[in-house]
């Protein structure tokens, strides 16, 4: 018995997923653990270290995001999975591992070029990026960000290859676990090392979680055939290819990493302590956006860069719109759940010990800015694959490049010359991201012809009225059961009050997306019954049928830092 759970469970975890639908399931349900294990994270974090604190853990995660960024980012999401998967696609396996390896080689060199002159010059830059600290503060950045850069940024670049490679195979279960288990290091090393290392301890937990991140995904590759090669062969055509498209976006994200220094820099001039709440309102917003948004684009990725090399325009058309429709489906509620219930949701999530009354309204206030661009950064991510699955990353950088700088100005506008509080920083973020979207849609639509009344704007405009109804729905018992039934000075009725408003919004959403005859709501109630099916393997879901519009079910690079 013992070996037919462990044969049934092997099975399980190796098992391909052959469409969007299931692809992204699992991907949703793993990030949603992820997620939920990194909100417990700042929980514990909360329980031991006051928000200052946590602003200084904060600030020292620049730079190595900074390198993260460049190389996964920059190379993963843009060349390395769609060509890998067209090399597979061809039957050409061996030459996918030559060209996965050099190009994991590269980005291991260019990692140990950017992190020894980031540790040479660490004190002048972390000065220099977080003018708002005092020598003191500046000097406990320092050392969390060598810690950081020397032991957790590798093994994450590393294991994001490796996710990349499997994802490629259409394999999406371990590489969506690899970031529980990063979160669990993290949980588990902050409450053991705290008492003794204090505010040193989550950041060796990081060093722990990204071994972790890596390990989990070795085996897998191993049992897909992966033969990675210490080489680096500049003149394979395919390792040519990612470099051409690579340097642009590596180009465009370099802009971008000023927008998050600037960013970080402007919350350090308000408060030390703004550093945290900024940071813990936006990884409010990432849920959502993580568990729909992120997982749907990252999971029609690759059928997207098939039918692209299939040379089929109307299949790739029809897989972008439903992907799309199906991100504002499921993410329009979450944001207006976020924006009216947002201090009650701060509170239960980072109301430890430490997490004070102040630090509570502050975030709530700049959640609700970063939610009324929810939507649009959850459509943000498809958009950018979709660019890349085409092979054409100029478009997104140059629009990016726009984008961080609207980004920046405003935030400058906001803060130094305004005087608003942090957030007034994610009310520039959201105007960037509204933008953003805006124009990648355009660009996309003369490549595709996709802007259809019919077919995209009517169903999103009819779920963004109910969305509305569900906002409005949910202002009205949420200050009735606060002043005259629930004491939400303690966690139960906090709770109750939390759930009975979300619920109530949640169902009139539902409710008029069913009498306004959404056909994503069809999808959603679908996706249940067809995941089951799924995994008991009675029947396979064929890319195509992920294309209709009416009969398929819902379909989110992973960033496992902070």
């Amino acid at each position: 018995m013992v070996r037919n759970l462990i044969k049934s469970g092997k099975e399980i975890l190796f098992a391909q997923q052959a469409s969007i639908l299931s692809a992204a399931a699992i991907i949703a349900g793993t990030v949603l653990l992820s997620r939920i294990l990194g909100l417990v994270k700042y929980r514990v974090f909360n329980s031991f270290f006051d928000v200052t604190q946590m602003g200084l853990f904060f600030a020292a995660f620049r730079l190595p995001n900074l390198i993260f960024d460049l190389i996964v980012m920059g190379a993963l999401t843009t060349a390395f999975i769609p060509i890998f998967t067209s090399y597979l696609k061809n039957g050409s396996e061996e030459e996918a591992d030559k060209m996965a390896s050099t190009i994991i080689n590269l980005a291991g060199i260019f990692f140990l070029i950017l992190t020894t002159i980031l540790l040479l010059a660490s004190y002048p830059l972390v000065r220099l990026i977080t003018p708002g600290l005092s020598n003191k503060e500046l000097d406990v950045v320092v050392m969390l960000t060598r810690i950081m850069l020397v032991g957790q940024t590798l093994p994450l670049i590393l294991g994001n290859f490796l996710t990349g490679i499997v994802q490629s195979h259409k394999r999406f279960l371990i590489p969506a676990l690899a970031p529980v288990f990063y979160n669990l290091g993290i949980i588990v090393a902050t409450w053991v090392l705290a008492p003794t290392l204090g505010i040193y301890a989550p950041a060796w937990g990081v060093v722990i979680g990204a071994i972790l991140f890596l390990i989990i995904q070795i085996p897998i590759c191993i049992k897909l055939g992966f033969h990675y090669s210490p080489t680096v062969n500049l003149s394979h055509p395919g390792v040519r290819e990612v470099i051409k498209l690579v340097v642009p976006r590596i180009i465009g994200l370099s802009i971008n990493q000023l927008n998050y220094t600037v960013n970080l820099a402007l919350s350090s001039l308000i408060a030390t302590r703004s550093i945290a709440t900024f940071n813990y309102a936006q990884q409010l917003q990432q849920l959502p956006i993580s568990i729909f948004g992120i997982t749907i684009a990252q999971a029609a990725l690759p059928t997207l860069s098939e039918e692209n090399a299939k040379d089929d325009p109307e299949a790739f058309t029809k897989t972008f719109r439903h992907s799309l429709l199906q991100i504002a489906f499921l993410t329009l509620p979450a944001a207006a759940v976020l924006i009216i219930l947002r201090i009650p949701i701060v509170r239960l999530v980072y109301g430890a010990d430490k997490f004070d009354w102040p630090a509570t309204v502050e975030t709530g206030r700049t959640l609700a800015f970063f939610s009324l661009a929810l939507v649009s950064e959850a459509m943000i991510n498809l958009l950018v694959r979709a660019f890349f699955a085409l092979k054409e990353s100029r478009i997104p950088v140059f629009l990016g490049s726009i984008t961080v700088i609207i980004n920046i100005i405003l935030s400058v506008i906001f803060i130094p010359i305004l005087h608003f509080p942090v957030w007034g920083l994610a009310a520039a973020a959201s105007a960037a991201d509204i933008a953003y979207s805006i124009m990648l849609l355009l660009f996309l639509n003369k490549r595709l012809h996709l802007l259809n009344f019919s077919n995209l704007f009517f169903p999103m405009l009819k779920m963004v009225f109910a969305a509305l109804l569900a906002l409005f729905s949910m202002y009205a018992p949420l200050k009735l059961l606060d002043q005259l039934v629930f004491d939400t000075t303690r966690t139960v009725p906090l709770i109750l009050l939390t759930g009975v408003a979300g619920t109530s919004g949640l169902l009139v959403y539902l409710f008029f997306t069913w009498l306004f005859k959404i056909d994503e709501l069809n999808s959603f109630l679908g996706m249940f019954k067809k995941i089951k099916l799924v995994f008991q393997k009675k029947i396979p879901v064929p890319v195509a049928e992920v294309a209709s519009p009416v009969t398929e079910e819902p379909n989110q690079g992973q960033h496992s830092g902070i």
